[in-house]
């Protein structure tokens, strides 16, 4: 009896982690379409660094660098997850003497091998889905590279306008997919905290979204990017209440 009701939590556990995982992304959408979480501000802002990329020419080699520094940091993030893959994997793969070497760790839950083995299978599966993130984000930020280059020099406004929104529109998603990397050691950890039993799983999952929900809707940074925003826009001419709602970006 014991032993199904433990089986029985474990399952609760994990159907809160994979609603927790799967559903945050979706709800961000929602939420950035009432342009208060720091995904929705930063469209704006990434269409005005573009906007000022296109009218000074004689700076685009910053620019270029401060993609490249993007594309480095993105690197640096999909090397560590490839580390903590291969380390998860060898002990996935380890059989029953990996599971033999560590039953013993103090607070670690007891359990059959195989659920062992699911636990430890969860954390590989979230930091892959977190690697494939970053390297689709290392591509588009590579395109991104080759639009800043390919920018004219001398065209009419409105070609240099359009041309500023177009290299927003492949910016966005390439720095939103190195944020939902960055996201995936979140839901890492709380995968990982199931090793501790069905309890410090559902406890982490939650402080883990609500964590990723304060910073993206209240934490200081969340507040200083809508600031601005609403400089940007007031800048443009643009109140900030009369502003048209951006498309909900990829979730970061």
């Amino acid at each position: 009896m014991q032993d199904l009701l433990r089986s029985g939590w474990d399952v609760a556990a994990l159907g809160i982690f994979a609603v927790a995982w799967l559903a945050y992304e979706p709800l961000l959408r929602v939420l950035a379409g009432g342009r208060h979480v720091i995904n929705a501000d930063m469209v704006i802002v990434r269409r005005a660094w573009m906007a000022q990329m296109v009218a000074r020419p004689q700076m685009r080699l910053l620019d270029s660098q401060l993609v490249g520094h993007a594309i480095n940091t993105a690197s640096f993030f999909a090397s560590s997850n490839l580390i903590l893959i291969a380390g998860a994997a060898g002990v996935l793969f380890g059989g029953e003497g990996a599971y033999r070497k560590i039953e013993d760790v103090p607070l670690l839950s007891q359990g059959e091998p195989m659920l062992f083995g699911i636990k430890l299978a969860l954390v590989a599966v979230t930091l892959a889905r977190g690697l494939l993130d970053f390297i689709w984000a290392i591509r588009q930020m590579n395109y991104c590279a080759a639009v800043i280059g390919a920018a004219p020099r001398d065209a009419p406004e409105a070609v240099m306008t359009a041309y500023g929104e177009a290299a927003a529109a492949v910016l966005t998603p390439a720095l939103s997919a190195s944020n939902a990397g960055v996201r995936g050691y979140y839901f890492a950890l709380a995968a990982a905290a199931w090793l501790f039993g069905p309890t410090a799983f559902i406890c982490v999952t939650l402080g883990a979204v609500g964590l990723l929900a304060w910073r993206q809707a209240f934490s200081p940074a969340a507040r200083a990017v809508r600031k601005v925003r609403a400089l940007l826009e007031s800048e443009a001419g643009q109140p900030p209440s009369a502003a048209p709602a951006p498309e909900p970006p990829p979730a970061a």
